[in-house]
């Protein structure tokens, strides 16, 4: 009885389009929330919540037909495309109404909310208690919005000034819908009260608007991450957290907020410019390029519609939030200042872990051949150390010769790099042509510490070679009063592999696979019968001191596999499995929203188009079948119809037979049985010839 009565005290908050990227955040907010709790720890604790207190609210909303049953599990009920009249008995059952019409300008969504509004107020009389409706807008319907002086370039509006709001030509519905929510009556006796919410742009938990900007950094797609347009505007924004935390704070508000309309901005007064250097500095390339906004479209990066929130100038101070709600901030400086927390979250949201392999073994057993369909298939970086060395080199020799023609170089840059390479020459040339062991280490840490290895992984193919190597490499050093008595050696896990593999096979197996080479090829490789052997030799003495590289691995607690590589297997199929379900399914880059329902359409029509092919299947076998019963109809018709035909003629032709038997052969024979029969003879059919052959010659 308890828990009933505790049921029906908690608020029941509908919001609409669960499954969209900013009616999911709030929805989820909401939904983890407990009293006196920040949205921060909310999200942080909403796997445990159930356990330990009930949650504030109960969350019910709308999501559309496609979306996952495990994507809105902290939801109490949802209702997938409900008609009017099936969402409006829903709604009457709520205590608040969240409509969230801030990421699009799609008419259609202003108008169902402005029926929802509607009806609310056709309903209001019957209320029990009194309801909010809290509509969730954008900054857009302050889009053309001018400062009372022309002369005062760089003023923030505020709340106050929400009279002289001036929207977008596309959002003018968003404006009136506006305009009808803060018509509600105010106070105590008021049945149905209203809040305007105008949100900034959005970002945070994986992205949505800037989800580009933050994709193609990532995937280091370009050399620099493309800004279209100048980028100078000021930009309005709000982490998704903060959002929900500003509608929770609306609902719990106490007394009541007398300001129906509310500005949901951080306090950032940033440009584009500045947020996409920002993303492209901490997760991409760290440059950018500035385009014409025309190119957003011709390279498919944004539709019209998102380029127009892109193209927003307007800095806005958020007075309710600061003097009237006790908002618990996210990320209250904005998205440069909080940069670390938000490709934090963008990965751990997208899943985009990086994949750390390591691939050992003898010369010729194929580790990198085995590396190659790896990096195709997990879309990683494959790692060869003579590669990675000629690589820096080269872009030493650049930096030096100036051959950057995008960017100019400092002459202390250039001064470094010369010192680099002079150090790089004084070595090979003491060493046979190597570079010294600590120098090679400098530069292999130094590409495992790059971005593209950082942000998507690598496979390290057959290097380091000794348990000296790796723990140069992969230990961190432990400063003097850290706790020297740990046992574990401390290791950087960054750029340490979490998978290490050890392809194993048999002395015979790699000596003939080596000799079966055609001689370029094993000469290049240094695979001739004599320097294979010799490197055979070395790989074996490595592996068979008191420790190796593998026991470096294993003290880190990276426990390697072994693979057996065999004559069974020349194409490495059985190789790739056991190592892919080791490794598990590739993480990389997750695909957007437009594009998933790209995809979801793409397969839809695919689905169609079987469809369709499958009923003209059907029907050109039907049709078939029905053309071969026609075919054996009209054969079978045919056949009966020549039957009929010979059936006739052999009549005809034995009807003159039949009269003359008849006439005269028919009555003797009748006369001689009659005979045979009163004298019963001892051989009749001797009788009857003789009978017969008297008949005749008598008749003559």
């Amino acid at each position: 009885m308890e828990d009933n009565k505790q049921q029906t005290r908690r608020k029941r908050i509908f919001i609409n389009d669960v499954d969209g990227y900013s009616s999911k955040h709030i929805a989820k907010v909401l939904a983890t929330s407990v009293a006196g709790e920040s949205s921060e720890d909310a999200e942080a604790g909403e796997t445990i919540v159930s356990s330990l207190s009930e949650p504030e609210f109960q969350v019910v909303g709308t999501v559309s037909s496609s979306s996952k049953d495990d994507e809105e599990s902290f939801l109490h009920e949802k209702y997938t495309s409900p008609t009017r009249d099936e969402l409006l008995e829903r709604l009457l059952e709520c205590d608040v109404v969240v409509y969230n019409i801030s990421e699009r300008a799609l008419k259609q969504h202003v108008e169902e909310a402005t029926w929802v509004l509607t009806a609310l107020r056709a309903e209001m009389e019957n209320f029990e208690s009194q309801k909010l409706f809290i509509l969730v807008s954008t900054v857009m319907t302050w889009a053309l919005t001018k400062p009372k002086n022309p002369d005062e370039t760089d003023v923030s509006f505020t709340e106050e000034e929400g009279y002289r709001r001036r929207p977008h030509p596309s959002f003018r519905n968003h404006y009136q819908l506006e305009k009808l929510v803060l018509k509600l009556q105010g106070g105590k006796k008021s049945k149905l009260r209203g809040y305007v919410v105008a949100s900034g742009l959005q970002y945070g938990k994986g992205e949505n608007l800037f989800n580009y900007f933050f994709k193609v950094s990532w995937l280091m797609q370009f050399p620099k991450v493309p800004l279209f347009g100048q980028g100078k505007n000021y930009i309005p924004t709000i982490h998704v957290n903060d959002l929900g935390g500003v509608i929770k704070s609306i609902i719990e508000a106490k007394p009541k907020l007398k300001s129906k309309y509310i500005l949901a901005v951080d306090e950032s007064k940033n440009t584009l410019e500045e947020m996409v250097k920002m993303i492209s500095h901490k997760l991409g390339p760290g440059k950018i390029n500035i385009l014409p906004e025309e190119e957003a479209i011709t390279m498919k990066a944004f539709q019209p519609e998102e380029l127009q929130f892109l193209s927003v100038d307007l800095r806005l101070e958020a007075f309710v939030i600061k003097e009237s709600l006790n908002l618990h901030w996210t990320s209250e400086g904005g998205m440069t200042e909080n940069i670390e927390s938000i490709v934090k979250e963008y990965k751990d949201t997208r899943q985009l872990l990086p994949i750390r392999i390591f691939l050992t073994g003898p010369p010729a057993v194929g580790k990198t051949t085995v590396a190659e369909k790896l990096s195709g298939h997990y879309q990683i970086h494959h790692i060869k150390i003579k590669e990675v060395i000629e690589e820096k080199i080269t872009q030493l020799k650049g930096i030096v010769d100036g051959d950057d023609t995008e960017q100019s170089v400092s002459e202390e840059v250039a001064a470094a790099a010369q010192r680099h390479l002079e150090t790089f020459n004084k070595s090979m040339a003491m060493n046979d042509g190597r570079l010294a062991d600590h120098l090679v280490f400098d530069i292999l840490q130094e590409k495992l510490h790059s971005k593209p290895c950082m942000n998507q992984g690598f496979i390290l193919d057959g290097f380091p070679k000794t348990y000296e190597q790796a723990k140069l490499i992969f230990t961190e050093d432990v400063s003097e009063n850290e706790d020297s008595t740990l046992k574990m050696p401390v290791y950087n896990k960054m750029i340490t592999p979490e998978h290490v593999f050890a392809l194993n096979a048999s002395d015979d197996f790699l000596i003939n696979r080596a000799q079966e080479l055609p001689e370029r090829v094993a000469e290049e490789m240094c695979y001739t019968q004599e320097e294979f052997t010799a490197r055979l030799e070395r790989y074996r003495e490595r592996f068979a001191v008191e420790e190796t590289l593998l026991d470096y691995f294993d003290e880190v607690e990276i426990h390697p596999e072994h693979i057996e590589v065999t004559t069974d297997d020349p194409k490495y199929t059985d190789v790739m499995k056991k190592i892919t379900e080791i490794v598990g399914a590739p993480k990389n880059y997750g695909l957007s929203q437009e594009e998933q329902e790209e995809e979801k359409r793409i397969k839809e029509e695919e689905r169609r188009q079987k469809l369709a092919a499958e009923v003209v299947e059907k029907k050109r076998r039907n049709e078939a079948a029905l053309a071969a019963m026609a075919a054996q109809y009209e054969e079978w018709k045919n056949l009966s119809e020549v039957m009929r035909q010979e059936q006739e003629l052999l009549e005809a032709r034995c009807l003159p037979l039949r009269n003359y038997l008849m006439k005269y052969v028919m009555p003797s024979l009748t006369e001689a049985m009659v005979e045979c029969s009163k004298i019963k003879p001892e051989d009749p059919v001797d009788f009857l010839a003789e009978y017969l052959l008297h008949k005749n010659d008598t008749t003559k």
